[in-house]
């Protein structure tokens, strides 16, 4: 690991300060977390504040470890400007494709309801009081019922879809260089632990229903897509328009 550049020690200074100031203010995460668009707890602010909110001790520690990693090496090589932008740029696109995902799933429960009489309206005050009502269950399946409720009223937190876009990054430009996984002790080149990483997280986002935060592990495994995918169209465009002299493999 190189050592720790200029804005990445920053970010991890931030992200240190507001995860112990929302373990000292626990209501901080009903402000600066980020909430579906149509509850009303969503606030513009969101989109940027969730990425330095964390949800535990192991989570920011392991977020913050990938970010000095990887991070260094990209800030190194792109200096501090253009890092914290790309950072930031795909903590945004993290953030896009989870909440499209989510209205889509909750669009069409809605759907459901509304063609059965129900009116949307109603439907959302209920949510918004924390209250269901139990008709709900007889037009829709569990999980497509568990995905719509909980897609309303849950939050997302951490820097793991900027992240993501980073890991993206660093196999784009080094994509021979060989990483370790603490429970996979053989190498592997990044140009395939990414990929690697990332059809698991696609394959979980389908099939666990975890990206509502129901059962599970929580884990919003579409925003670490939209992550890479932001992260890989970046890194496309600069290499088309800005990197044309240098090798990238």
């Amino acid at each position: 690991m190189m050592n720790m550049t200029p804005v990445v020690k920053q970010l991890l200074i931030i992200n240190i300060i507001f995860f112990i100031g929302s373990q000292l203010v626990p209501i901080s995460y009903e402000y600066l977390a980020m909430f579906f668009p149509e509850n009303p707890g969503f606030q513009v602010w969101q989109p940027i504040t969730h990425m330095f909110m964390h949800g535990g001790i192991m989570h920011i520690a392991f977020n913050m470890f990938a970010m000095v990693s990887f991070g260094s090496a990209l800030e190194h090589f792109w200096g501090g400007k253009k890092f914290l932008f790309f950072y930031i740029s795909c903590g945004l696109g993290s953030a896009l494709l989870h909440t499209a995902v989510n209205y889509y799933f909750f669009q069409d429960t809605i759907n459901v309801l509304t063609s059965h009489g129900f009116q949307k309206e109603d439907i959302l005050k209920l949510l918004g009081e924390g209250k269901i009502d139990t008709r709900w269950q007889d037009l829709v399946s569990v999980t497509q019922f568990d995905g719509f409720t909980n897609a309303y009223i849950g939050t997302i937190v951490g820097a793991s879809g900027a992240i993501y876009g980073l890991l993206t990054a660093f196999a784009f430009m080094f994509p021979n260089a060989e990483l370790a996984l603490m429970f996979v002790p053989i190498p592997i080149k990044a140009k395939y632990f990414v990929p690697g990483i990332l059809a698991v997280d696609l394959f979980l986002g389908f099939k666990g229903g975890s990206l509502f935060g129901s059962g599970g592990t929580g884990i919003a495994h579409f925003a670490h897509i939209g992550g890479a995918i932001t992260g890989f169209l970046m890194m496309l465009y600069w290499k088309k328009n800005q990197f044309n002299n240098n090798r990238w493999n």
